[in-house]
């Protein structure tokens, strides 16, 4: 069991960098537990709020219900209190509530509700939905805003009353005057997360919204960049966001967008172009091609080389 309160997890993300470890997993598709907890040991290496166990780019929607809770035990396991472990959550409400216990009982430090699987609702339902998932657990649960799921404002607030434990929401959409609405109605009831992919391009005026911290899923296999490129926005230095953006991540994104479902893959070959490789992703993802692979190395070795890798040459 977490021995943070909701609140408390709230206020550790909302300061600092984000990010959402891959799921390693083996060529037969199954768990790979080993680089898993080689991986998790090294990120806790960086500077970084908080991790996300088997999040979206952590290949969530391939997972069991009983592979969540295994991955999130692992995760908990490795990072040993020095990072927040939150865990993903979704589907339809009763699983989405299942997985969330199993999530706690695995000692989980909070849960980013994703949206539920299909299926189109009204405001009321997703209301219920929230709120069945947030009274199932006592850690605390962030709502990622997108795709089928997005909540109004309105809806955000009578959740809020009503479930203590609500402290965080991740917005996936983008849409700048909805942003504006959730953050002047709800103010700093909840810590708020952009979640859009690549998440770097929104940062600086995410940042000037109240939005503190974004996910950085390349912070698995670039963590100095992510890191220093996260340390600029904050300080709002627009000269090293603008050249962080030409020089990696925009020309990551041009790869990102050439087929569908590569926002994660990419993550993952990213993986392999730095010697973590965590194997493929599950289908119904593709992995890059050996040229779109190639593509990222050349991408990635153009990167300013860390104080370590100085050392070593």
């Amino acid at each position: 069991m977490s021995k943070m309160t909701p609140q408390e997890m709230a206020r550790q993300i909302g300061g600092g960098l984000l990010s959402f470890p891959v799921t390693p997993f083996k060529a037969d598709l199954s768990f790979d537990e080993a680089t898993y907890r080689s991986n998790m040991d090294w990120l806790c290496g960086y500077d970084v709020a908080g991790l996300f166990a088997a999040g979206g780019t952590g290949e969530f929607f391939s997972l069991t219900p009983s592979e969540v809770p295994q991955v999130v035990k692992v995760a908990v396991e490795e990072t040993r209190g020095r990072v927040p472990v939150l865990a993903g959550t979704g589907y339809g409400t009763a699983i989405a509530r299942e997985i969330a216990i199993g999530a706690e009982k695995a000692g989980a430090d909070g849960l980013l509700l994703l949206p539920p699987y299909l299926t189109h609702s009204e405001q009321d339902g997703l209301a219920a939905h929230v709120e069945a998932v947030c009274a199932s657990v006592k850690i605390g649960v962030i709502v990622y805003n997108r795709d089928n799921a997005i909540l109004q404002p309105d809806t955000l607030a009578r959740l809020a009353d009503r479930c203590p434990n609500l402290v965080g929401y991740k917005d996936g959409i983008g849409d700048i005057e909805l942003m504006t609405r959730v953050y002047t109605r709800l103010g700093d009831r909840l810590t708020y997360v952009g979640g859009l992919p690549t998440a770097e391009t929104f940062a600086l005026p995410y940042l000037d919204m109240g939005v503190t911290t974004y996910s950085s899923a390349v912070f698995n296999f670039v963590p100095e960049f992510a890191t220093s490129f996260y340390a600029a926005v904050r300080r709002r230095d627009h000269q090293a966001i603008h050249a962080g953006l030409r020089d990696f991540i925009l020309p990551l994104i041009a790869i990102r967008n050439r087929k569908k479902g590569y926002a994660v893959s990419i993550i993952k070959a990213g993986m392999k172009v730095i010697g973590r490789d965590s194997g493929p992703v599950r289908p119904p993802l593709t992995d890059l091609t050996e040229q779109e692979l190639a593509e990222l190395a050349a991408l990635v070795a153009k990167l300013p080389l860390t104080a370590a890798q100085q050392a070593a040459e």
